[in-house]
């Protein structure tokens, strides 16, 4: 195998070593003991073709139907006769094409040594010791284990019986007992109250939720909080954030307009009521590739198909061909990344260097996506009506006849309106562009798309400039019409919603074509829709046509959802698992290839994936099923009999505590100052931003709208997502790059964070908040106050030393912000000011970003 530089694709030493390169160089320069020697097949050339040139003429892929595996195959050919012509090198096609230099392609071109090997060889009658079995036999990577259908293994027998609460248990427990490990005791009750509320809903536990659990001695107390977290809608808008990081949620293209994906929000909004209903995961899945193809397809799985559309997009791309083709990237990557944890997307130029995924490989899944139709009107983004068939039809069909109705109401509008349009115009009344004054003077029924948008968009600002100059008759005439627009109007239906989709048309797709070196402008040979062999027991048949679609989106989708396939599941329920424990059974959550990570436990990941299915693949009965368990339940306290703290992870011998993800935490502080808003579902809000983070933009001033103080305080996930613009308290705790899929986020510590969270704007004001609500909760006195303070941030009293630290500060910091104020200082708002600074420091208590 030979290692690229991605930038160049030129190729470096082999990766097998020297050892090759240096043989080459011997074998030619005849050095003494290997001068009589004639090159063989297996001892020389077959590394050399192997190296060079299996990745278009071998097992996976042989372009023009030529093999050059063997001396037999290359006697065989393909298209275009025999390759070789042993005896005669100046006869062999092999030969011509490898000394003229236009084989193999591009940059990788054979050295005049190895091109002379070749020669001798071929001149030599291409002797071989044994050709049809001299292939070195290789690892089938049909047998790694993520390509395997997972198989429900047994659940493990285990010493200690009684720690064993759930299935998953017994699992970790045989791993601990194996290494001689004590299975861990379980956090206390606040301890994990807390930690449960943050991870299903990523909001604290309110004060009498507290109380409600810890007076409840009933054996499924902990039971009854995880079914009614599940069950609330703020579970859905947790989660759904942990998918929108996966699928690259954004509502702009990027680049430097970065233009808005207009209703890209309703994508959002299906995903958390998606979860808060529990959608079986086979339908969630099939929905998002293929929404518009199922059967009774309705405007919510037409809107799920916004997930193929939420890549960048440049409106203004230097090639559209080549622009083409980085969405239709976009879209089988992550799509591969997302359901499947396999990087094919690295096959697009070449066979995969790593992974057993070929070129054609690549475009037959490519094909899958190719007949998609990208809604716009040059530079701007569109959206479309979404809704069933009857649906459509109906609204157009009432919306034809309301329009037919007023053709002649506009009719007389526009005469009306005439003379007092020349007036305007002749006695210069008016500062509208001399484009809209054309557009308003075409007559309605005549004027193009242009001149319809530039209608609407001056309407108010020209009937406000013809009332100036016209006289009380025509005032009163074109009011009198006005009015005959709004009744009719007033029968129109209501426009469905609109979503932000790609579309399909027509059951006919044009031919997709593997692209030499994944350039579009060089198409090559023509390929047919299908999967990766490595994936396959069987072949699936192929795609069936609907009447307005090609029908592959559906058939990838029906294949993913197969309880066979071996990556849907598993992949699933890896990035379930990985959000409550930190990270999942298979660590590299969005490359299970041979590449990829080793799962830590691989039999429990198999039993969760064959479970998953079992259950229907309801994503809350996993959550139930993880939750309930003792491994989840453990503390964190560090064991001196564990392994080596390195291998923390595989043993699960313990929580790992974590910061919570930015989101959590923006969402904790409002809820802890009283401020959060429980709106659900809508368009998104805009919180206030910085002069200085508003000025960055490329354009300054746009893109970025207002919200109220009370829009402003909703749940972080319906925060506008502009790509090259963020919320700063989002921003510095490592929210994800929205450009392709994140699987993991980073998680820094750097100063800014600090600075942010104790000057920034938005954490003084909740500190604000926070200090008036310990003042009305609990009364003028400081010691309630804190310990009101310590029960909303951190669910639990604080400790005598605590109490007395917090106590002494409130103090100095009254007594300082009273001296710095002097004699006509105000008691009441001097104590005021203290409690604020001291609900400033609990907010940013480690404590309070953690999850423990």
């Amino acid at each position: 195998m030979w290692l690229r530089n991605p930038q160049t694709h030129r190729s470096w030493l082999p990766a097998t070593g020297a050892g090759l390169l240096l043989t080459l160089l011997l074998t030619v320069a005849g050095l003494p003991g290997d001068a009589a020697r004639e090159p063989t097949f297996e001892k020389d050339i077959l590394p050399l073709l192997e190296a060079q040139c299996f990745q278009c003429h071998g097992e996976k892929t042989r372009l023009s139907g030529l093999d050059l595996r063997t001396p037999g195959a290359m006697v065989k050919g393909g298209v275009k006769g025999a390759a070789i012509s042993p005896g005669a090198a100046r006869n062999s096609l092999l030969y011509k094409r490898v000394a003229d230099g236009s084989m193999p392609p591009g940059d990788d071109r054979l050295s005049k040594v190895q091109v002379e090997l070749i020669r001798e060889w071929l001149d030599a009658g291409a002797p071989a010791e044994k050709a049809e079995n001299s292939l070195q036999a290789k690892k089938d990577p049909r047998n790694h284990w993520a390509f395997q259908s997972p198989q429900r293994p047994a659940i493990p027998a285990v010493r200690k019986k009684w720690w064993v609460l759930s299935p998953i248990d017994a699992f970790v427990l045989a791993k601990l007992e194996a290494k001689g490990i004590d299975p861990p005791p379980a956090a206390d009750r606040r301890t994990l109250l807390r930690r449960v509320y943050l991870d299903l809903i990523g909001l604290p536990p309110t004060p009498e939720a507290q109380v409600a659990f810890l007076s409840d001695e009933s054996p499924n107390a902990f039971e009854k909080v995880v079914d009614d977290l599940l069950s609330r809608d703020q579970y859905g808008e947790r989660w759904a954030r942990h998918w929108l990081d996966v699928v690259r949620y954004a509502e702009t293209n990027g680049y430097e307009r970065d233009g808005n994906k207009p209703n890209a929000w309703r994508y959002r909004d299906y995903v958390i009521d998606a979860f808060n209903h529990d959608k079986p995961y086979d339908r969630f899945l099939t929905e998002q590739l293929a929404g518009d193809e199922v059967e009774g397809s309705n405007a919510e799985t037409q809107i799920a198909t916004t997930f193929l559309r939420l890549g960048t997009w440049d409106d203004e791309p230097a090639d559209p061909l080549v622009d083409r083709y980085e969405q239709l990237d976009d879209m089988l990557g992550t799509t591969a990344a997302t359901f499947m944890a396999i990087t094919i997307r690295c096959a697009r130029c070449h066979d995969h260097k790593f992974e057993p995924f070929t070129q054609q490989d690549y475009y037959s899944l490519l094909s899958v996506f190719s007949p998609l139709k990208r809604p716009q009107n040059g530079r701007t983004d569109l959206d479309r009506l979404v809704g069933t068939e009857a649906e459509l039809n109906a609204y157009h069909q009432a919306t034809a006849r309301i329009d037919e109705r007023l053709k002649p109401v506009h009719a007389d509008l526009d005469a009306a309106r005439l003379p007092v349009i020349d007036r305007l115009v002749a006695q210069e009344k008016t500062d509208l562009p001399k484009e809209a004054i054309a557009a308003f003077l075409t007559p309605t029924a005549k004027r193009d798309r242009g001149q319809r948008a530039r209608v609407r968009r001056h309407e108010q600002k020209f009937r406000e400039d013809l009332r100036a100059i016209a006289t009380s008759e025509e005032k009163a005439r074109l009011g009198e019409i006005h009015r005959r627009i709004e009744a009719v109007n007033g029968d129109r239906p209501p426009e469905p919603p609109r979503g932000y989709i790609w579309y399909e048309d027509t059951p006919e797709a044009k031919a997709t074509h593997l692209l030499t070196r994944g350039d579009p402008r060089t198409p090559a040979e023509e390929v047919a829709t299908g999967m990766p062999p490595v994936l396959l027991t069987k072949p699936p048949a192929a795609p069936t046509p609907q009447q307005k679609s090609t029908g592959r989106r559906l058939w990838l989708a029906n294949w993913l959802t197969r309880a066979d396939n071996p990556l849907t599941g598993r992949v699933m329920v890896n990035r379930i698992w990985q959000h409550h424990f930190g990270d999942g059974l298979v660590s590299s959550e969005n490359d299970f290839g041979v590449m990829g990570l080793p799962p830590t436990h691989p039999e429990l990941l198999d039993w969760l994936a064959t479970e998953f299915v079992r259950s229907g693949w309801s994503v809350k009965k996993l959550h139930r099923l993880i939750v309930l368990s003792n491994t989840y339940k453990a503390t964190a306290d560090w064991s001196p009999k564990a392994a080596d703290p390195v291998e923390d992870a595989p043993l699960l011998y313990r929580w790992r505590p974590r910061r919570l993800e930015a989101e959590a935490i923006r969402d904790s502080m409002l809820a802890v100052s009283g401020q959060l808003n429980l709106k659900v579902g809508g368009s998104s809000m805009y919180p206030k931003l910085p002069p200085g983070v508003l000025a960055s933009q490329s354009r300054p001033g746009t893109g970025w709208g207002r919200s109220d103080e009370r829009e402003a305080a909703r749940r972080s996930i319906y925060i506008y997502v502009k790509r090259s613009l963020g919320v700063p308290e989002l921003e510095l705790l490592d929210a994800p790059n929205n450009n392709d899929s994140c699987e993991q986020r980073a998680v820094s510590t750097i100063a800014p964070q600090a600075l942010t969270f104790l000057n920034g704007e938005f954490a003084q004001q909740q500190a604000k908040r926070f200090a008036a609500r310990l003042r009305q909760d609990a009364g003028p006195g400081s010691a309630a106050q804190v310990r009101r303070a310590f029960q909303l941030a951190f669910c639990r009293p604080p400790s005598p030393s605590e109490l007395a630290a917090s106590l002494d500060f409130l103090m100095k910091q009254e007594n300082q912000i009273a001296a710095e104020a002097g004699e006509g200082a105000n008691r009441a708002e001097t104590r005021q000011r203290a409690r604020k600074s001291f609900c400033l420091v609990i907010l940013n208590a480690n404590e309070f970003f953690y999850l423990q």
